[in-house]
């Protein structure tokens, strides 16, 4: 048989379509020729497969080698078809059994010597792999990543030679085990009640966190706004099985590395304001996941909010709206998930004091507007929650006594998000318009305080409906069925705040 076929699978955002590795050897005279849309790196491989096969042991077939990578319209790209390759040429040639290559699929990268390297993206292969009903068969340092998604199907080999002994039958590699996880491991995260003082910053984060709203915290400098930001993951509810699938399958492709310690652990990532807009969103030439990706299903902290540039922020309109953003370049399109919590934190004017009692404000109201005119008001009218927070006196720093601890109030925030997952199947931020006004459950009298307030503050439909999305929140930490005039009240303190 000189026709051999073996599978791989090609990376695309957070997606890893199957990849057919089709390997023909047929007569004329010596030549190894691949098509398929391969980039550089895959091109590439013709040299390290023939390496690897003959420092193996192995015989490299002296015939007219053609490989194809269907389909043929996907782009190629990276040294994970190294291993796939292989296998088709020993198994086209003779030297390994065709019989049950369908059953596997194949990654890795191989070394001159016939070792496999490591690759990135291997968990979107893994869990496909899985849906597929095949074994993966990949390098030993990515087989326990690899098993926290196929935990019975992936085989773990560190060298060429043990890939075809166990395709061979001589000598069976074990399934890999995936490390023991627990998502409930939460020493390293910072607890709220090393804040001192600042009851309405405090009420906000928990607000927040129970129905997975956005913040903006504005304050003079050192007032605890980013401390204050940093509690933040440490109050928020365990994540679900799929949203640690979502974020490590995120971690995986964006080159970075996914540790398995890491797995249930909500992310929190706080980018520098010189942070370009590409690397927010994501992108290049090979488009990679931004900063609002990898905080998917976690936290985005900006500080400093006015000092990142005006293109990088208004990235964030369609993210917040969608929970996705999507990549575009004259290659491919790829889409990656960006459903994170916004906490942003800003000094009310360039010198950071007015309002405060202590220092006075040394800015011209011109100097206020533009600073201030730098954050866009379609911007601040997606974020839910706008919360002063004010210099605490030496009095106050002295003899606060220390507030509750976060898991005090983590429990309070898993209750009322659990009451709105078992009522409405999505956090208070994630509902539609017609799911929000059917939870809400408004009666007469509400309508009208509403409506009333509607008309005086002059609110977009959005800040409408993020409104009763905040007030929603508040009648799930009560405990309430419903949503009240009071807590009406307090959502649109909320909104008024800083507009």
């Amino acid at each position: 048989m000189t026709l051999a076929i073996a599978y791989g699978r090609a990376g695309l955002g957070v997606d890893a379509p199957l990849v057919g590795i089709e390997v023909h050897l047929g007569n004329g005279l010596p030549a190894f020729n691949m098509v398929g849309l391969p980039e550089t790196a895959v091109r590439e491989s013709r040299d390290r497969v023939r390496s690897a096969i003959q420092n193996s042991g192995f015989e490299f077939p002296t015939r007219r080698i053609t490989v194809n990578l269907a389909p043929a319209d996907l782009p190629k790209e990276g040294a994970r078809f190294d291993l796939p390759i292989a296998m088709g040429i020993l198994a086209a040639s003779g030297q390994v059994p065709l019989q049950g290559l369908e059953r596997f699929e194949f990654a890795g990268e191989l070394a001159l010597s016939g070792e496999l390297r490591p690759v990135p993206g291997l968990l979107p292969v893994a869990l496909q792999a899985r849906r597929a009903g095949r074994k993966l068969l990949c390098p030993l340092d990515n087989a326990q990543e690899a098993a926290l998604v196929h935990p019975d199907g992936c085989l773990g080999a560190a060298h060429l030679l043990e890939v075809c002994a166990h395709l061979s039958g001589r000598d069976i590699l074990p399934a890999a085990q995936a490390p023991r996880l627990t998502t409930e491991t939460r020493s390293y995260l910072r607890d709220l009640e090393d804040v001192k003082g600042q009851a309405s910053a405090r009420r906000a984060l928990e607000i927040a966190a129970a129905g997975a709203h956005s913040v903006l915290l504005m304050g003079p400098p050192g007032t605890g706004k980013s401390m204050l930001a940093s509690r933040l993951p440490g109050i928020l509810p365990p994540m679900t099985d799929e949203e640690c699938l979502q974020a490590a399958a995120v971690r995986s492709v964006s080159g970075a590395g996914f540790s398995p310690a890491d797995w249930g652990a909500r992310p929190f990532r706080a980018p520098h304001h010189s942070a370009s807009h590409v690397a927010l969103a994501g992108g290049g030439g090979k488009p990679r996941p931004g900063e609002i990706s990898l905080a998917h299903c976690g936290v985005l902290f900006l500080d400093e909010l006015p000092e990142f540039s005006r293109q990088s922020l208004e990235i964030l309109r369609e993210p917040l709206e969608t929970g996705t953003i999507t990549i575009s370049r004259a290659a491919a399109q790829v889409e990656y998930p960006a459903r994170f919590q916004l906490v942003a934190a800003m000094n009310p004017c360039p010198c950071g004091h007015l309002g405060d009692p202590q220092k006075p404000c040394t800015c011209s109201p011109d100097q206020i507007s533009r600073y201030r005119g730098r954050v866009s008001g379609p911007l601040l009218d997606r974020i839910d929650l706008k919360v002063e927070v004010p210099r605490l006196t030496a009095e106050e720093l002295q003899t606060q006594s220390p507030g509750e601890t976060s898991e005090a109030v983590r429990q309070r925030v898993c209750r009322a998000r659990e009451r709105r997952l078992a009522e409405s199947g999505a956090p208070a931020a994630a509902l539609s318009a017609t799911e929000l006004e059917n939870a809400c459950g408004l009666g007469e009298s509400e309508r009208r305080f509403l409506a009333a307030a509607l008309e005086k503050l002059g609110m977009s439909a959005r800040a409408y409906h993020r409104t009763l999305r905040v007030a929603l929140t508040i009648a799930d930490l009560a405990g309430e069925g419903r949503v009240s005039a009071g807590q009406l009240s307090e959502a649109l303190g909320y909104r008024r705040t800083l507009e």
